[in-house]
């Protein structure tokens, strides 16, 4: 009888216990970041989008039947919609777990990739939840916008290897729509536009000067950081209008 007690005794207290450090956990790591987090100025995606990048716009050249389709007009508007969109897929794809959005300063990997990646490019929604990846079996993408023209970007989610030759990544031909025509290249549909809109996006902040995201902290930036390694490009990608390195690329 007295070992029966002893026995739910320490079971009552293993299990309260074990609720107490589950409570503990939940306020450590949800309650507590949440409360912080709502002391930091997030950019929003409506005042990312009130700068259309040209990569945008030449998709709606490139593709004007697909994006008039999907999206109609380059615009704010549309482009905010393409950017959550995209977002959203790469999410939903898993393509954070064989991408990272997050230059380390270690093993030359701003050489491999550009500038090692600082606090304030995280500060918006786009960026949250943060993606910087579980592994890196592709390269990082946090520098990517600008890197390749936009139909590069379509022909490597239509078949990655017809243009990396050792890439090891999958196909994505669920991004684009059957051609009428049998004979007629297959185009873009509204999640291939989205994801090839956010990809673009990604990094726009830091050409060519690497601009804060929020001019507050430009002071938390690196002060020097070494040059990023040319790579050669399928195509020229439309150019971007210099900015200094203390404005807000947002304003």
């Amino acid at each position: 009888m007295k070992q029966t007690l002893l026995i739910e005794r320490f079971g009552t207290i293993a299990l309260v216990g074990g609720l107490g450090f589950f409570a503990l956990s939940v306020v450590i790591f949800a309650v507590i970041p949440v409360a912080l987090m709502k002391e930091v100025k997030m950019v929003t995606i409506e005042e990312i989008s009130q700068h259309v990048l040209p990569d945008f716009r030449d998709l709606a050249e490139r593709y004007p039947e697909q994006f008039k389709k999907y999206f109609g007009e380059a615009s704010p508007k549309t482009y905010a919609e393409a950017l959550r969109l995209g977002r959203d897929v790469y999410i939903g794809e898993a393509c954070w777990h064989c991408h990272s959005q997050f230059i380390r300063p270690v093993s030359n990997e701003d050489l491999r990739f550009g500038r090692v990646s600082y606090a304030g490019e995280h500060q918006t929604e786009l960026q949250m939840p943060p993606l910087f990846g579980t592994r890196r079996v592709g390269p990082d993408l946090i520098r990517e916008a600008g890197r390749h023209a936009n139909d590069w970007q379509a022909a490597h989610l239509w078949e990655p290897k017809d243009v990396v030759s050792t890439s090891v990544m999958p196909s994505f031909k669920w991004f684009f729509d059957k051609p009428a025509d049998p004979n007629g290249v297959p185009q873009p549909n509204k999640r291939g536009l989205a994801l090839i809109t956010y990809l673009q996006w990604l990094g726009s902040w830091a050409e060519p000067l690497d601009p804060p995201i929020l001019p507050e902290l430009a002071s938390a930036k690196p002060a020097e950081a070494a040059p990023a390694k040319a790579e050669t490009k399928v195509e020229a990608a439309p150019a971007r209008k210099p900015q200094p390195a203390t404005t807000n690329p947002y304003e």
